[in-house]
């Protein structure tokens, strides 16, 4: 699957997306104040949800709002990367972590062949209300614009460029709050400018093509760009223009882009309804962006992310294969053996929540050597609070094989162990009260037959090979619906 590519463009990409059936454009007027994320939250409850692009947006003659750009589609993920269509995670897993190998370094593109330079402001002529930043839940501080981002910012000390996700909550017509986490490179890079007694320029993209927001959010090493990743993604160099202002690397074709600086002062900043389903920390004093200009293209398309439960949540889908792509990398980097494959669940709030892991076990403590490290490996670490370990024989992408793994092979009192202060988030609403956030505990699940009675194991039922491909041959002239369940395990004599 090396030789695919993935076009660079939203507007090309949304082309590809409505030629496959999965676009639904939303003519009828409707309103920034929740109306936009209530109707995306009702359609992308119910699986296959399409993306929505609301080309009537009440009050912001010729804008247009970008919901759901990934959701739970696999389809639409696939497409993103320019993959076949109906490829199957695993498989994406195994290409994203090939892909993620060959990094591609950006190429600079003159800022006369951008679309986004068409239309500029500069200074008082900034109106950030021109353009429509929906409020996505009653209790959120205000309206967010661009949810599904990137920012840009720059370490002054190696020159490291960072391409990072992180919400924004309109101010005023200038500016524009950035709520930097602890520890995250936007705010690392703030920290150093500070120091250095000089505002942080900073630039944002307010409409993507969502391998930008992929690898925005997923948290690579201090030390590399994200651009970088994403042309390995997409197997050509990303193409990227200097900010007229700032001189940061911008997405070339990006729909609007604002340049600016971060000043040593704060504004207050949320509530926001969160990935996981529920408002994060309450509202408090957070960096914002004052907005020196703003760049759009004609009848530009915001991209916005709504945050909420599974399988409504933006970010369910892409964040969880990222991660179960570079897990498995550590496995491999590490020499453990007899892994056949990681899944970062989606519903488990984007993947976080629990990651499964199918191991042939080859040795003594392999299963618990393997749930180790899936449990504090940097690439899963993170919010984790289900790791599960199941045999070779389980697909760990599926869920009910997975909880039919779990009763049939777990004894609850020798094989499950709860590990404590473990790295958590401020926005876990488990963990109470709130004071005791970002530290939480996760639980290790060993759902492989024990290993010292793997001859002895009660033999479960399976097909013969030869059936099941005999079958297979005659799916269609047998009138059964769909294609044939792919199935990891049959029958030995």
């Amino acid at each position: 699957m090396g030789d695919q590519r993935a076009t660079q463009d939203l507007r090309a990409w949304l082309d590809l997306v409505e030629q496959h059936g999965s676009l639904l454009r939303v003519r009828e007027a409707v309103s920034v104040e929740e109306e936009m994320s209530g109707i995306t939250y009702l359609v992308a409850m119910r699986q296959p949800a399409p993306a929505l692009l609301f080309e009537n947006v009440q009050g912001y003659p010729g804008a247009r709002v970008l919901f759901n750009l990934i959701g739970s589609s696999q389809l639409r993920y696939n497409l993103a990367l320019g993959l076949p269509p109906e490829m199957r995670p695993l498989a994406v897993i195994e290409e994203l972590r090939q892909r993620l190998k060959n990094p591609i370094a950006p190429r600079t593109v003159d800022p006369s062949e951008v679309p986004f330079y068409r239309n500029t402001r500069q200074g008082e002529e900034v109106r950030l209300s021109e353009f429509p930043a929906p409020k996505h839940w009653p209790l959120d501080g205000g309206h967010y614009i661009g949810t599904a981002d990137v920012v840009i910012t720059q370490d002054p000390e190696t020159g490291v460029v960072n391409v990072g996700t992180y919400r924004q909550m309109i101010h005023n017509d200038r500016e524009v709050g950035v709520m930097f986490s602890p520890g995250k490179d936007g705010r690392l890079h703030m920290n150093k400018w500070f120091q250095r007694g000089e505002p942080m320029p900073i630039a944002a993209a307010w409409g993507i093509h969502p391998l930008l927001l992929l690898v925005g959010s997923a948290g690579f090493p201090k030390n590399v760009c994200e651009y970088d990743y994403a042309g390995g993604l997409m197997g050509e160099p990303v193409e990227v223009t200097p900010g007229k202002l700032t001189g940061l690397p911008i997405p070339a074709r990006a729909e609007v882009v604002i340049e600016g600086y971060v000043y040593p002062d704060m504004r207050m900043e949320g509530p926001f309804g969160e990935f996981t389903g529920y408002y994060g920390r309450p509202g408090e004093p957070a960096p914002y962006v004052k907005v020196e200009a703003i760049h759009f293209r004609d009848q530009p398309i915001l991209t916005a992310a709504l945050m909420a439960e599974y399988p409504a949540c933006e970010q369910e889908l892409f964040l969880a294969l990222m991660r179960a792509a570079r897990l498995r990398d550590d496995f491999d980097r590490l020499g453990v053996p007899g892994i056949r494959g990681v899944y970062s669940v989606p519903q488990a709030a984007a993947g976080f929540g629990m990651t499964v892991v199918a191991v042939e076990q080859q040795y003594p403590g392999h299963v618990t050597q393997v749930l180790s490290i899936a449990a504090q490996a940097p690439s899963g670490a993170y919010f984790t609070k289900w790791v599960v370990a199941v045999d070779e024989d389980i697909d760990p992408t599926d869920i009910d094989q997975v909880l039919w793994a779990m009763a049939t092979r777990v004894n609850p009192a020798e094989d499950i162990e709860i590990q404590r202060n473990t790295w958590s988030t401020w926005l876990d609403p488990a963990q109470n009260p709130p004071e005791k956030r970002p530290y939480g505990s996760r639980v290790l699940v060993n759902a492989c037959k024990q290993h010292q009675f793997l001859k002895t194991y009660s033999r479960r039922t399976a097909i013969r090979r030869t059936l099941y491909d005999r079958i297979s041959a005659r799916w269609q002239a047998l009138g059964l619906p769909g294609e044939p369940p792919e199935i990891r395990f049959f029958h030995e004599d």
